[in-house]
């Protein structure tokens, strides 16, 4: 199995699933928990944007460069998938190299801050990293996006540089985007890292 294959990753309060448009309404619900296509400074879709969005990333993981998976909470009573919370991808896959990007990510409001992201970032890198051999794994975030930034700091990233006036965003401005990124070698100390902030919050509720 290779990284550009969809596949379901589960960890201790998540699973990532591989996307299909029937997890629709469960998406809206999600990026309603806190409106979080209102967040200038990040990419979420309206709920009347969320099929379009959907349909993109199906569309460019037909084309081999993104993996898109659904963010699902685990179940506290079954184990099994709960409710859907958000989205995330690895995406610009080379496949030569092997290189991904994680990103495209978002959460419900109301789950931020319970485990859920480190624990999602837990399986994508470490997928990344043993099941498909990367020597590196990229993050990219918005200057101006001092929360995101923070966050793949806390990771173990290390910033690789900023391209300036790199892309324009919904509203037609210019952005400038933060790279960073972790490599192989470093990735057993941002495992270690991760599995710790995961073993201070305890077993998922």
């Amino acid at each position: 199995m290779t990284f550009l294959e969809p596949l379901t990753l589960t960890g201790r309060h998540v699973i990532l699933e591989p996307l299909t448009e029937d997890h629709h309404d469960g998406l809206v619900e999600a990026a309603r928990d806190g409106e979080l296509w209102k967040l200038w400074y990040t990419s979420v879709p309206a709920p009347g944007a969320m099929a379009a969005d959907i349909r993109r990333r199906l569309a460019l993981q037909d084309q081999g460069s993104m993996l898109p998976f659904t963010t699902r909470l685990i179940d506290a009573e079954t184990g099994g998938p709960g409710r859907i919370i958000g989205m995330t991808t690895y995406m610009n896959i080379d496949a030569a190299t092997p290189r991904v990007e994680i990103g495209s990510t978002w959460n419900a409001a109301s789950v931020q801050g319970t485990g859920t992201n480190p624990d999602s970032k837990l399986l994508l890198l470490g997928h990344a990293f043993e099941a498909v051999g990367c020597p590196a794994v990229e993050f990219r975030t918005h200057w101006l996006n001092h929360q995101s930034r923070d966050a793949i700091a806390r990771l173990g990233a290390k910033q690789d540089g900023v391209l300036r006036s790199h892309s324009r965003t919904s509203d037609g401005n210019l952005r400038d985007t933060v790279v960073f990124s972790i490599l192989d070698h470093e990735w057993p100390a941002v495992r270690a890292g991760l599995e710790y902030r995961l073993d201070r919050r305890g077993p998922a509720r």
